[in-house]
């Protein structure tokens, strides 16, 4: 079923699907009334179906719910929507256990490890006081954060899924391989179930496998009630001593032998710590075995004292043939006799003088006056120890008590004292302005502010490196204590700087390979300059030595000389003097002559532009003259002079000219 997009409860706008497991399939959601996102993880269908699992689930759930603890994925709400069965829980940014054991393809650091399991243990201790057993501890259900602290998941749901069903069509639920022997038989399982399951855990960090394994989970499970794990320091020799002990330790499988509570376990881990060669691992024991069991066969019948001859001829009972023979043995029982006979008095004597015991409740989550009377109502004395805030519980609720209250282990006598902790509420604090400050500044200032902080590296072309350039949350807003704030930090440009080289002079091809090996774009414009070579670098945009971002755009201005291009240059002489050069025509009575003048000669000089690209004396009569070729390119202005007089003007034009005749 895709639920993405869905608005689940009217409240949480469904983003996206981030995991799935056997229980419960998980999205990623925002909580549109407290505007923060969270996860949700929905129930699988098979589970819906069953009506003793959905009545544990909710009950077990909102338990949950009621922990307050820094290694607890915190339970915000609990619902369902027609047949979708939900919990809304905090969302962490980070890594299962699980999966950071199988990237490391090997054991752990034993210290990372060690303290990766005080955290688990202090989770535990909390749930544990508060009557709730999680039965399913492995690496899949601890999430370990960016920052490296250790979460543990699915509290609730655990033991709703352990109380209704170890199986759900023919699969097993949760995992054999950290299943403890009683949970592994169906037998009863508790607190020290969830020791033997961290035991596992920590077996598989520092050997980088699990205790026991096999093809199948029956086998698996047919190990952990039957066979002896090879102890961690054998596989990896770098385990250290109190490690492996307590380790040891906690996979007893007789629960009387383990540690017996979560307490004991944390403080030995973090002894462990300090000095983690000491022999300090004291061996497990049974609490509850006052005495040991001795072999009495051997009395057996002896008190029907059957008679017998002894050597005199005397009648005896053989109970006196067997004391008349072992006296020294007989001394023995007789001592026993007296101790229980001794001890027995004991006894008797402390249940006269001690008050009577009476069943302490549980008042966690309580107000403080119902707590008061539940105390009181069996004979027990009701202190407040003191008051402080807490995000998860509401003012005036009790966050905890002390004795604990744990499961099937709450006998107190009647007059002692049950101190609780009250809840002042969520505590609201101010935040900050610490846009412009120092990095380290603004953290503590946020501090200061009973405020965590997430920072978030960017680069910033304004900003310096290692200054504040925003924050998410806006300066005086209230906020609550505990929360995070997102400041956003300079890391500088993030641009690598590169000193502008000097590329004048140099040819095209060389210049544009120079600037761009530098890291920076080129841009080329051409202009023509006739006293430079062609193809030649005449100017660039940037000055040389000027520290530049790299890939910052250079303009490279080039030579390019246009190609020269002959014209040819013809003078018709006779044509631009016009007749200068013949007499007028005279006449004798009825005839009329012509007499020409003989041929004149005169000076012709052509001029291109500046240039003159010819001159000399020729006759007038001359009808085509050639005075030469020009080169150029464009247009140029030709001149022809006749005798120092300006006869002819005009351009001549390269590009589509191939003769200038000048008539």
């Amino acid at each position: 079923m895709n639920i993405e997009g869905k608005l689940l409860a009217n409240r949480y706008d469904i983003i996206k699907k981030i995991g799935n497991g056997g229980m419960a399939t998980v999205y990623k959601a925002e909580d549109k009334i407290l505007k923060r996102n969270v996860a949700i993880k929905i129930l699988r269908d098979e589970f819906t179906t069953d009506e003793e699992f959905i009545k544990r689930f909710e009950g077990e759930a909102q338990a949950a719910a009621r922990l307050a603890h820094a290694n607890i994925v915190s339970i915000y709400d609990v619902g369902v929507e027609g047949d979708l069965y939900y919990i809304v829980m905090e969302l962490i940014q980070g890594k299962t256990l699980k999966e950071i054991i199988l990237e490391e393809h090997g054991p752990l650091p034993w210290k990372w490890s060690v303290n990766v399991a005080i955290q688990i243990a202090s989770a535990l201790e909390m749930a544990h006081k508060n009557n709730i057993v999680h039965r399913d501890i492995k690496p899949h259900n601890i999430i370990i954060t960016e920052d490296g602290v250790a979460k543990v998941t699915d509290f609730g749901i655990a033991k709703a899924v352990s109380n209704s069903t170890i199986t759900a069509f023919g699969t097993t639920i949760g995992s054999v391989h950290y299943f403890s022997p009683e949970h592994a038989r169906g037998g009863f399982t508790d607190a020290k179930s969830d020791i033997y399951s961290l035991g596992v855990v920590m077996y598989e960090m520092v050997t980088g496998r699990v205790p026991f394994d096999a093809d199948t989970p029956v086998s698996v499970a047919l190990k952990h009630m039957q066979e002896d794990p090879e102890e961690p320091i054998e596989i990896n020799p770098k385990v250290p001593y109190a490690v492996n002990q307590i380790i040891m330790k906690a996979l007893q499988k007789e629960s009387n032998f383990r540690y017996q509570t979560a307490t004991e376990m944390l403080v030995d881990l973090k002894k462990a710590l300090k000095n983690p060669d000491d022999d300090f691992v004291e061996e497990g024991y049974d609490p509850t075995a006052l005495t040991q069991t001795i072999d009495t066969s051997m009395y057996r019948g002896m008190e029907e004292d059957e008679e017998y001859i002894d050597e005199q001829g005397k009648k005896q009972g053989k109970f006196k043939q067997f004391i008349k023979k072992h006296k020294v043995l007989s001394s023995v029982i007789g001592l026993i006799i007296l101790f229980a006979l001794s001890l027995g008095g004991t006894i008797f004597a402390l249940n006269i003088t001690n008050p009577p015991e009476a069943e302490m409740p549980n008042v966690v989550g309580m107000s403080k006056e119902e707590a008061q009377k539940e105390i009181e109502n069996v004979k027990l004395k009701f202190e407040v120890d003191k008051e402080e805030y807490n995000k998860d519980v509401p003012e005036g609720f009790i966050i905890s008590q002390d004795p604990s209250y744990i499961e099937n282990y709450n006998k107190v006598k009647q007059g002692s004292t049950v101190k609780v902790i009250v809840s002042k509420g969520q505590e609201k604090t101010t935040v900050p302005k610490v846009v412009g400050m120092e990095k380290e500044e603004a953290i503590k200032a946020l501090e200061e502010a009973n405020l965590k902080v997430e920072v978030i590296e960017e680069t910033s072309k304004k900003v310096e490196e290692g200054y504040v350039i925003s924050q998410e949350t806006d300066a005086n807003a209230e906020a609550f204590a505990g929360d995070t704030v997102k400041i956003h930090v300079s890391t500088g440009t993030g641009i690598k700087q590169v000193i502008m080289a000097s590329v004048i002079g140099q040819k095209e091809a060389d210049a544009k390979s120079t600037l761009e090996n530098l890291g920076l774009k080129v841009s080329i414009s051409y202009e023509e300059n006739s006293s430079k070579d062609n193809g030649i670098v005449l100017k660039q945009s940037i000055d040389t030595g000027k520290e530049i971002d790299e890939g910052t755009t250079v303009t490279i201005t080039v030579n390019k000389l246009a190609e020269m291009k002959s014209v040819g240059v013809s003078v018709n002489v006779k044509s631009l003097l016009k007749g200068d050069i013949y007499e007028a025509a005279t006449s004798t009575g009825n005839n009329t002559t012509s007499t020409e003048k003989p041929v004149k000669k005169v000076k012709v000089k052509v001029v291109v532009g500046t240039d003159t690209i010819y001159s000399q004396t020729v006759e007038a009569s001359q009808t085509n003259i050639s005075a030469g070729t020009t080169k150029g390119t464009g247009t140029k202005e030709i001149k022809v002079y006749i005798d120092d007089v300006l006869k002819n003007q005009g351009q001549i034009n390269y590009s589509n000219m191939t003769t200038y005749t000048a008539e």
